[in-house]
Order: structure tokens, then C-alpha cells, then sequence
């Protein structure tokens, strides 16, 4: 039995939300034939692919800028948003406007129903799947000379692979998504590696044997070149008040520094040294980035929710951060005891499917309590469940239950002046549109 088509609405943005009922699946299948009606326009331009676990948002900021500041039009494609929709598709840096989007988003409805009627298509695509579809055809229609796009998840099997990326970047791989990518590195690096095209550059910041392995082996299997970025790499960073600021950062090709991160976090350190020595290797594809470019990809760049510390009144901050698995969240906790050594009070909020437990043991000493709160997508946990969980893994602090964003915060304030939120990308997306006030 085929699946309900989503409902006719003069509104094409409600019409994509509607495709959020599809769910998740993993397949190329439907882009492909989605793309081909539209006379491919992933063909236009040249693409970048931003694979991996934790970093890719960051990773793919970082190459925009690169590439930006090397005097190239861009294309950037990025999940999930935030706040707002067009923060996924963005031209030379910026967010498509609401009119670009909305007939971005008509021109798919409209293909989507003829394939429909025309049986090219069994069921109506994914949201994610339409998504990826509007950027190819944005990208293109605004001529771009080249994009980068942030993989959703996995690899081989994500919509995203519909592009042949002359260069792919991979910062990290861990445990995530277990449920749709297997329950070993190994098996999650596999996933991954699907986006390797046949004579790419793949840069990865990967270290774990058994994960940088299977990279290794699905490049040298298609003739892509493979780069450790910390192989041949002399770093030299000091941290003040989160901040890194490189002395010195020598690749093969050049040095670089001293230079401040604009991206908070050590774990930002790895991220830069990725896009560093992918944008040097885009040469080889005829894409040259010069030193000062390569300068600014690292410096000048903005990636929101990620260690974002916001001012809220003179007397209160919130430091956002939008770690969603054990990795991220060991992250973050490394973060906030260098910002905040005794520790922090912590928003928290967390999707169904995802280790919470081993989240709130990761962040050890760096969380004093925690204030859940439910967040405002039908994959969240409830808030109940979630502290009964958080409990359960750190029974030695206050855990205590909100009944939103908002309360939460205020509840978190009560315990002192800088709270941390974090658990899901969902939350931190809330807590902007309540404190968007850039810090």
C-alpha cells in the first residue's frame, strides 16, 4: 500500500513540513529521481562534502569561509537549522531569503506531484530528502562555483551523496544513530566512508585505529587521496577563558598563526586543522585557497549553538552548546571546566533515541544539577524520563523537571549567574528565539 501523499496547502513551506511525517530513511533512490526532473542540477558546481559524527557543522563553516574569502561564490548546505529554515541553505554566507525559499520549496512540491502521478515516485520524499533537493536547485540557479554540504546522517545511503565531491572532509566518527548505522566504529566509519568519490581528497581528524582504518581503506579501494590532518602537521595552542589561540600551525604547504579560533572549545583545534589542510588540497581540484583565505576560514567564521555564550542581561548568561551524544557532551565537559572549573548548573533536554545516560556521565563534574525540560519535536523524551534517567546517572546532584525552555532557564538561573544548556540540538534552537541577543 503506497503512503498517504501530505496534504495541498497554498503554502509550500507548510507542504515541506508536512514531509517531516515520513520519518527518516536512508536511500538514494528518491534524490536521484527527484534530481534527474530537474535536470540535475547537482552537475552545476563543484561540491565538498562534510561527513563524520561531531564537527561537521563547524568543519563545513569553516570551508565556506575558506572558500568565500578566496574571492569564490558559495553554496552551503547545513542540519538542522536552528530557528529558521533558511539557515540550512545559504549563498556567499548568507541565509536564502523567505522568497527564494518558498519557491525553492514550490518548485519540489510541484515535481514531487508529477512523479507522483506519473508513478516515477512510490511515496513523497523525506523532508530531508526535499531539503537537499531545494539547496541543489538554489545552488544552481544562483550560480555557485562551488558547495559545501554537511552530510545528515551516515554517508553512503544519505541524500547528500547524490553530488561527486572532489574533496571530503571527515573530523570525527563515534557512536551515533546507532539504530540506522550499526552498533560499532566500525560499522558507523563504514556509513561514512559512502561518500568517498573515485579521486577525491578525504582529510580526516579521526585517530581511533579501527574508524581511521576503514576511511584509509574505502579511499585507497576508489584512488582518492587519503590525508591524516595531523600527520606532518606542527601545532603549538594556548587556551584563555575557553579561547584557543594558535602560535603555531605548520602544514606541508605553509605556516600559519599566531591566530585566535573564532570557534570556542579544544575540540575546535582538531576542526580547524581539518579545514585547514582540506581547503590546501582543493588546489589539486583547481580550487587554489590562498594563506590569508585559509587564515580567515579559522578566525573569521560564525557557527551558531556551538559554545555559543550569550549575554542575557548584565547579570546572567546562558552558554549554548548542541552536544547530542557521549562524545560531544565529553566535549563540552572539558569545555565548561576550563570556563567554569567548579562547574555549572544545566538546561537539559534529549531526544528519545539518543544515550542519555552515558551523555550526563560524560559531562561529570562540569554539570552541579540539572533542569529538564521537554523539547518541541514529537522525537523528544519527556521531560519525566528524562530526569528519572539523568538521575540514575548522577545521583550525587540536584535533578529537577521544567515545563519548557523557558522555565528551565529560569529555574537553572536561580543556582547561578552562567548556566550551560545542552542535550539536543531541538533545545538550544528554543533557548535563541527566547535570548537571541548574540554574546
Amino acid at each position: 500500500m503506497k503512503a498517504p501523499r501530505p496534504p495541498s496547502s497554498a503554502d509550500p513551506l507548510t507542504y515541506l513540513f508536512s514531509l517531516e511525517q515520513y520519518g527518516i530513511k536512508l536511500g538514494l533512490s528518491n534524490i536521484r529521481t527527484l534530481t534527474a526532473a530537474l535536470d540535475q542540477p547537482e552537475h552545476a558546481f563543484t561540491s565538498v562534502l562534510v561527513a563524520g559524527t561531531n564537527g561537521k557543522g563547524s568543519v563545513a563553516a569553516m570551508l565556506e569561509r575558506g572558500l568565500r574569502a578566496a574571492g569564490y561564490r558559495t553554496g552551503l548546505y547545513t542540519s538542522p537549522h536552528l530557528v529558521d529554515l533558511a539557515e540550512r541553505i545559504a549563498i556567499d554566507g548568507q541565509p536564502v531569503d523567505g522568497m527564494t525559499l518558498a519557491a525553492a520549496a514550490h518548485d519540489v512540491r510541484g515535481t514531487v506531484d508529477t512523479l507522483l502521478r506519473k508513478g516515477r515516485l512510490d511515496a513523497p520524499p523525506t523532508f530531508f530528502e526535499a531539503t537537499t533537493t531545494m539547496a541543489l536547485s538554489t545552488f544552481r540557479a544562483a550560480q555557485v562555483r562551488v558547495a559545501v554540504l554537511e552530510v545528515g546522517m551516515g554517508g553512503r545511503f544519505d541524500a547528500t551523496n547524490i553530488v561527486t565531491p572532489v574533496a571530503v572532509a571527515v573530523p570525527t566518527i563515534d557512536l551515533d544513530h546507532q539504530r540506522y548505522l550499526g552498533t560499532t566504529v566500525e560499522a558507523i566509519a563504514f556509513e561514512k566512508a559512502g561518500v568517498i568519490s573515485e579521486g577525491a581528497v578525504v582529510v580526516t581528524g579521526e585517530t581511533k585505529p579501527a574508524a581511521r582504518d576503514v576511511l584509509h581503506g574505502a579511499a585507497e579501494q576508489r584512488g582518492a587521496r587519503f590525508i591524516d590532518a595531523a600527520e606532518g602537521t606542527e601545532l603549538r595552542v594556548s587556551q584563555h577563558d575557553g579561547v584557543s589561540r594558535v602560535e603555531t600551525l605548520a602544514t606541508p604547504h605553509a605556516r600559519y598563526g599566531p591566530l585566535t579560533l573564532a570557534l570556542r572549545g579544544r575540540h575546535q583545534i582538531r576542526n580547524a586543522v581539518v579545514a585547514v589542510r582540506l581547503l590546501e588540497a582543493l588546489e589539486t581540484a583547481g580550487l587554489p585557497v590562498p594563506p590569508a583565505a585559509i587564515r580567515d576560514a579559522v578566525t573569521d567564521v560564525r557557527w551558531r549553538g556551538r559554545l555559543e555564550l550569550i549575554t542575557c542581561d548584565p547579570t546572567r548568561q546562558v552558554l549554548l552548546d548542541t552536544a547530542h551524544n557521549v562524545a560531544a557532551a565529553t566535549a563540552l565537559g572539558v569545555y565548561v571546566r576550563e570556563l567554569a572549573p567548579g562547574g555549572l548548573p544545566f538546561v537539559f533536554g534529549a531526544l528519545e533515541d539518543k544515550d542519555v545516560v552515558g551523555m550526563v556521565q560524560a559531562l561529570g563534574a562540569a554539570a552541579t544539577a540539572f533542569v529538564c525540560t521537554p523539547v518541541a519535536t514529537t522525537r523528544a523524551r519527556k521531560a519525566a524520563d528524562l530526569a528519572a534517567l539523568v538521575h540514575e546517572a548522577r545521583p550525587d546532584v540536584p535533578v529537577s523537571v521544567a515545563a519548557g525552555p523557558q522555565e528551565a532557564l529560569a529555574e537553572a538561573w536561580t543556582r547561578g549567574p552562567l548556566v550551560c544548556a545542552s542535550g539536543s540540538v531541538y533545545l538550544v534552537g528554543e533557548l535563541i528565539r527566547l535570548v537571541d541577543t548574540p554574546g
